[in-house]
Order: structure tokens, then sequence, then C-alpha cells
């Protein structure tokens, strides 16, 4: 494979991140909905509301990653939620996946936050495993709840 660059995504890379980000939601039983992905993704960039890594090589888009803001109030200093991971397919378990998680950790240092936090579905074995390869730790003291609100 040609070297990989990871770099942080901007509206010009709108045309190539939508179809990825579009399979990703399809990964996790949504429809497909290019037109409302544009637009989420370009409201994302616009605002600066979150930090979107792409990972290219060729030219050709294999992955992302996109980290969203918050604050630790316990702590009371910045971290980001790890939102989204997608790699293409084809693509798999070439270590496209390790550089988007490495990148992601260095924006985090950058950026002056205190951690870097996840959540996958119990069912993505996969996912899992890179992630504890990768040196993050499963929490252990507190349980995640959700609540629905519909639009």
């Amino acid at each position: 494979m040609p070297p990989v660059v990871v770099r942080r995504a901007g509206l010009t890379d709108l045309d190539v991140i939508v179809p990825l980000f579009d399979g990703y939601r399809q990964f996790y039983g949504q429809p497909s909905e290019p037109d409302r992905v544009r637009a989420f993704l370009k409201e994302r960039l616009a605002q600066g509301d979150s930090v979107l890594l792409m990972a290219e090589a060729d030219g050709l888009v294999l992955g992302f990653t996109q980290l969203y803001p918050s604050f630790s109030s316990v702590s009371m200093a910045p971290i980001f939620i790890l939102n989204d991971l997608f790699v293409v397919p084809e693509t798999r378990r070439s270590g496209v996946a390790r550089l988007l998680l490495d990148a992601a950790v260095r924006h985090g240092r950058e950026a002056g936050a205190i951690r870097l936090s996840l959540s996958t579905a119990h069912t993505n074995t996969a996912a899992q495993a890179l992630y504890t390869s990768a040196g993050w730790k499963r929490d252990a003291v507190f349980c995640v709840y959700h609540y629905g609100l519909s639009r």
C-alpha cells in the first residue's frame, strides 16, 4: 500500500468524505442519505463543531474519524469524544484505523485535552480488539445510559 497520510478535512473535502460517512451510517443500519450527510458534515465543518480527520493514499480517501469537543466537569478540562471511525472495507486490517486513532490522540494532546472517549457496539468485536491493542481502556466504573428525544 502507498504511504497513508492523515490530515484534517475541510469544506473542500466534502465530495470525498460524504460517500464514506454515508457508508459509515449504513454500517450502523441507517439508510443511504447523501444529501442529509452533506448538509450535516458541511454544518459541522463550517461551525467548527467537530474535527474530521481523513486518511488518504494516492488521492483516495481510505477512512475518517470525527471528534467532538466537550468538557469534563469533574476535571474542569477539555476532552474529545471520538464519535465516528470508519475505514473503507477494501483497506481494513491494513493499519489505516490505527493511523486515524493515533492522529486523534495527537490532536487531543495538541488541543490540551485530558482524554478521548469513544463507544462502540457490543457486537463490534473487531473494533474493540483494535481499541484495546491501541492502548484504549474499557470503562469499568461507569455505565452509559441514553434517553431518546424524538425530533
